[in-house]
């Protein structure tokens, strides 16, 4: 049985833990999910660091349709400018520091609502009112700070990082593995955000496993899983997966009848990738639908959750109802993994818990904790 010394930091827990090979592979220490100064951690040295998911590209399909978030305390937007190139700035106006853009929305600039300073969606400044008689401002010298954004197979990629590599270098596995399902053209039907109990890794965690499926989902998808055929391969460094050959229980996780192009197991695999540090991709040949993760303190969690159609059910003429049917799926499953991993953020702050031996079926658990452990300092 493995034991854990509480007089150990947790980054030394962790490393501890991610030491033993993974045929004795326990549960991370629940140090690494309650410890203020870990999650400060892990904001420095990964998610300032590394790319982070804002959602799906046809999200702002048009000039002036942005989007905000905040990475690590930074807040950004992220925009389509008037060429239809995504932009990331900085949502800080450069006067007094008021942040610009709340939510999501079209806009043809970008207006301060402190004092009216006023962007173009390229971030140059282009107007300010009562500024004249300031013998130092120059407005042809101020803009909002550029931020990197990248389309990734149609996922909107954001970095604070200037000299992180693009993520289809990190990421060229992913296409390798599931090129043939053309991701990039995949249709969103939704976009939600929610705010959940617990810390951001046990969600990124019930994601990577499908080893609760029939248990924790008996009353929605649980009964399309056969524990028996779920694969969990080895990941790399940048991202974990597995993948389930499901059964004909669900049309929709299937290719569509009309689809010549899918052949044999093509028809039916369901890939789970785990892009890291928190992009968490469920992708059939049907639909799909994906959680980006931002930690808010080590007890509570942001989620955007979007998903939509494969093109050929998407073309459908009975797209409506197929994307009714999806929702009304993912609404509930997403109740009953709402429940899992806030009762399992409870269980980790009770005195009386220890983390227990991994499965084989938690293999992209111990990557994670891994990955986890080789970016901090």
């Amino acid at each position: 049985m493995t034991t854990h010394d509480t007089s150990l930091t947790p980054l030394a827990e962790l490393r501890a833990n991610v030491a033993q090979p993974f045929a004795r592979a326990s549960a991370m220490p629940k140090s690494v999910y309650t410890s203020p100064d870990f999650a400060a951690l892990e904001q420095q040295h990964i998610f300032a660091r590394e790319w982070l998911c804002a959602g799906r590209a046809d999200a702002l399909p048009n000039p002036g349709d942005y989007l905000t978030m905040d990475i690590s305390g930074e807040p950004v937007i992220i925009l389509r400018d008037r060429e239809g190139t995504l932009r990331g700035l900085s949502n800080v106006c450069r006067h007094r520091m008021s942040t610009l853009l709340e939510g999501r929305g079209n806009t043809r600039a970008i207006t301060c609502p402190y004092h009216a300073w006023t962007y173009n969606l390229d971030g140059t400044l282009r107007g300010a009112p009562a500024m004249t008689l300031n013998e130092s401002f120059c407005k042809d010298q101020i803009a909002l700070p550029p931020i990197r954004v990248e389309n990734w197979l149609g996922w909107i990629m954001v970095t604070l990082n200037p000299d992180a590599p693009p993520p289809s270098d990190a990421l060229r596995d992913v296409q390798n593995l599931v090129g043939y399902l053309d991701m990039e053209h995949y249709v969103e039907a939704f976009r939600e955000e929610f705010h959940w109990n617990t810390n951001w890794k046990v969600l990124a965690e019930n994601f990577m496993e499908s080893y609760h499926l029939p248990v924790c989902h008996a009353d929605t998808i649980g009964g399309t899983v056969d524990l028996l055929k779920m694969t969990c391969p080895e990941g790399s460094p940048a991202f974990n997966y597995h993948y389930i050959v499901k059964n004909d229980s669900l049309p929709l996780t299937l290719a569509h009848p009309s689809n010549t192009t899918l052949t044999g197991d093509q028809r039916r695999i369901t890939w789970l990738l785990s892009i890291y540090p928190a992009l968490l991709i469920t992708l059939t040949p049907g639909y799909f639908w994906y959680l980006c993760l931002t930690p808010d303190g080590p007890g509570k969690v942001r989620v955007l959750f979007g998903g939509g159609l494969a093109p050929d059910w998407a073309a459908d003429p009975e797209a409506p109802a197929h994307f009714a049917a999806l929702k009304a799926l993912l609404d509930d499953v997403n109740v009953e993994d709402k429940g899992c991993v806030e009762r399992v953020y409870r269980g980790l702050c009770a005195s009386m818990s220890a983390p227990g031996a991994l499965s084989h079926l938690e293999r992209p658990n111990f990557e994670f904790a891994t990955y986890i452990a080789s970016k901090m300092p």
